[in-house]
């Protein structure tokens, strides 16, 4: 059996009045990639905010790595990389600047820092743009740029939220081929979208959230049997 990195449980949240998820379960397996489907306002962005530590649950548990998300945050934050759907770069700073910055922040110093930071922009195709800054570049160079920034410090866990929105059919091709190396490397990426091709062609399983619940988890060929004998 797959031994597990995440495991979300009984995970409820909700804003004032309103519930934003609902009693979601969810077990992601080390080495994989597993994809958050859902409409803008589904839920999918409470669920990353709660798993990644920015947000702390109603009620339910998050695990990751074995540790619980509330009581050892500090530790989950350090094993985690980020990549916003917005773009978090500074852009007066240059490509390789952005990335020492990022990955300084996880305790990178010297050559090392150095090194993980030229790693990050060669795995993201900007090797050769490592002095030019964010305000020189196009929106599809930002988004890889916002990719190195969030893998510099190899985490185990990588959540990506949308990280295609924008971007032109070169750009996303290389982002989803990105991500299958992220995986081969030996990270668990989870992926967030509301385009149904996108999990379909790079996650190993999909959750699919509706109105703040979980109505379908597995497989592809197991969604597909779902919906076929349903």
């Amino acid at each position: 059996m797959e031994e597990s990195i995440v495991k979300v449980e009984h995970l409820s949240h909700r804003y004032s009045i309103q519930w934003a998820i609902r009693d979601i379960n969810i077990e992601i397996t080390r080495n994989g990639i597993y994809g958050l489907l859902g409409s803008n306002g589904a839920g999918k962005s409470t669920t990353i905010n709660i798993i990644t530590t920015l947000d702390e649950a109603t009620s339910g548990s998050v695990t990751i790595d074995g540790m619980n998300t509330v009581k050892q945050r500090a530790e989950i934050r350090r094993i985690i990389g980020c990549v916003p759907q917005e773009i978090a770069v500074y852009p007066y700073l240059t490509a390789k600047e952005n990335v020492e910055f990022f990955a300084s922040l996880y305790g990178f110093k010297g050559e090392q820092l150095h090194k993980n930071a030229m790693t990050a922009l060669e795995f993201a195709g900007l090797a050769d743009k490592a002095d030019m800054k964010p305000k020189k570049m196009s929106g599809g160079m930002k988004r890889r740029l916002n990719i190195a920034c969030g893998i510099a410090h190899k985490p185990k866990l990588i959540v990506m939220d949308e990280p295609t929105v924008g971007v032109d059919a070169q750009s996303r091709e290389h982002i989803m081929s990105s991500i299958k190396k992220l995986r081969e490397s030996g990270a668990t990426v989870i992926y967030t979208s509301h385009y149904m091709h996108e999990v379909e062609e790079i996650c190993d399983r999909v959750a699919i959230i509706d109105k703040g619940r979980l109505v379908a988890e597995g497989t592809q060929q197991e969604l597909i049997t779902m919906i076929t004998d349903s």
